[in-house]
């Protein structure tokens, strides 16, 4: 097959990546999709450094089993922990930290950002670096929010639910008091629960969605490396799970407006 024709490849811990899916969706239609959700070993972001190298390592090596033409770690806490994957990938490779820093460094307009993320994320300060980078006058506010994955995880979204309004306040409070004009939510899972985010963090504030500026930088990269399928019709997208697809693909359904009950394999990670 032309290189050109193959899929993307993409990893997450569980679900959160499907925001990023969705927004590959609506800005790259024709292009195929591998997608899998490490759901057996979800949470990433409380992990130690070692093992999450290790599982992201696995999670690669699955994709290029499955011939994908570029990968995309579809999560804030391997993008921000397995850093050496960058270098090591013989495919196009991407996380979500670059392009999701330099939005919301363009999004801003009093300098100040706050960042949301898993423990692994926030201890890695990967956002923090990278916005200083890009000005070192930004003045930058983290916050880790362990909470917010399980809750994802095990559907509870819906903003007006008493223990997603409690759980997100909680978190964003700080990052309130401290009038950030934007906030990166630093974890794919995030944008699952950005109506109760955005709620809480009022009017004014702009939510950068790590999957839609990851979406957008990957048509980029398919550009730059002429790597853009010459597919006209719908892609196709298969997805893969390490645990039960069950609810997996009941939120997945639910969450990219399709069903994919007939396309969710459930594999053994480990082997890789």
């Amino acid at each position: 097959m032309d290189a050109k024709n193959k899929a993307i490849g993409v990893f997450d811990s569980g679900l959160g990546g499907l925001s990023a899916v969705r927004e590959l969706m609506n800005v790259l239609p024709c292009e195929s999709i591998v997608y899998f959700g490490d759901t057996g070993r979800v949470p990433y972001g409380s992990r130690s450094k070692d093992t999450i190298i290790k599982y992201a390592q696995q999670d690669v090596n699955f994709l290029l089993e499955n011939n994908v033409k570029m990968i995309i770690a579809a999560c804030g806490t391997v993008s921000s922990v397995a850093t050496d994957l960058y270098n090591t990938s013989p495919v196009p490779y991407t996380g979500v930290v670059n392009p999701t820093a330099f939005a919301a460094a363009k999004a801003t307009k009093n300098g100040r950002i706050g960042v949301i993320g898993t423990s692994a994320t926030i201890n890695s300060h990967s956002y923090k670096l990278k916005l200083l980078e890009i000005n070192p006058e930004f003045q930058v506010f983290e916050q880790d929010c362990p909470l917010f994955v399980p809750l994802v995880e095990n559907g509870f979204t819906n903003p007006e639910d008493i223990i997603v309004k409690s759980v997100v306040e909680r978190y964003t409070d700080i990052l309130k008091k401290e009038d950030v004009d934007t906030v990166i939510l630093g974890c794919t899972h995030y944008p699952l629960l950005s109506d109760a985010i955005g709620k809480a963090m009022g009017e004014g504030v702009t939510l950068i969605d790590s999957g839609k500026a990851t979406a957008l930088y990957t048509a980029k990269l398919l550009e730059e490396n002429n790597l853009k399928t010459e597919n006209k019709e719908q892609g196709e997208y298969k997805f893969f799970v390490s645990d039960t697809p069950h609810n997996f693909e009941s939120m997945a359904s639910m969450f990219l407006g399709l069903d994919v009950r007939s396309q969710v394999t459930q594999i053994d990670i480990e082997q890789y």
